[in-house]
């Protein structure tokens, strides 16, 4: 009987979860971008249809993140590389960790706060003009102006830890050159 040599192990991510990463962060930021675009604008038919799309962006949003999640637990992401575990000190492996589970805290919470900003404000979701959603919270303008600081805060929040993810990712391959990005490129498979 000749020994089959056993197949090269798989480090790399799923094609599905590859993206899904790369659609909800050229999602998360259009939505940054239009958010901060629009805060500023005056009151206006233009100001209200941004305001719109922002919504429908960050409902969907939130459903491909539940999914992403969903298929995160169904298929869970391959371990870092051995030698990448070695190399790094114990605090990028916390800072790794931590800005990896706040991100998925935020993914959720932010979309849900700016549905709670808009349901207290008296604006309903009205999902893609046609599809209304139930209000997450009943009208009340005092709660909306608590509500309001707490979505931009929530909202920077993610883009500076997405900054801090761009970051190290591109440390892995431009300085410790570890292969660490490839696994998430599309069309790499390991």
């Amino acid at each position: 009987m000749i020994a089959t040599p056993s197949p090269k192990p798989h480090h790399g991510y799923h094609g599905l979860s590859i993206a899904l990463h790369w659609i909800l962060a050229l999602a998360l930021l259009a939505i940054f971008s239009l958010g901060v675009y629009m805060a500023d604008l005056p009151f206006s038919p233009q100001r209200i249809k941004l305001y719109n799309w922002h919504k429908w962006a960050g409902v969907t949003f939130l459903v491909l993140s539940a999914l992403r999640l969903l298929w995160r637990v169904v298929t869970p992401p391959p371990d870092l590389p051995h030698a990448v575990v070695m190399a790094m000190p114990g605090w990028q492996m916390l800072a790794y960790r931590a800005t990896h589970g706040l991100m998925y805290v935020l993914f959720f919470a932010v979309p849900l706060i700016g549905w709670a900003y808009s349901s207290a404000a008296g604006f309903p979701v009205v999902l893609f003009g046609v599809l209304p959603l139930p209000d997450f919270v009943q009208a009340n303008k005092p709660l909306a102006e608590l509500i309001q600081p707490w979505h931009a805060a929530s909202a920077f929040t993610l883009m500076a830890l997405v900054l801090l993810h761009v970051a190290a990712a591109l440390k892995h391959h431009w300085i410790d050159r570890d292969g660490l990005l490839e696994r998430m490129l599309p069309g790499s498979r390991g």
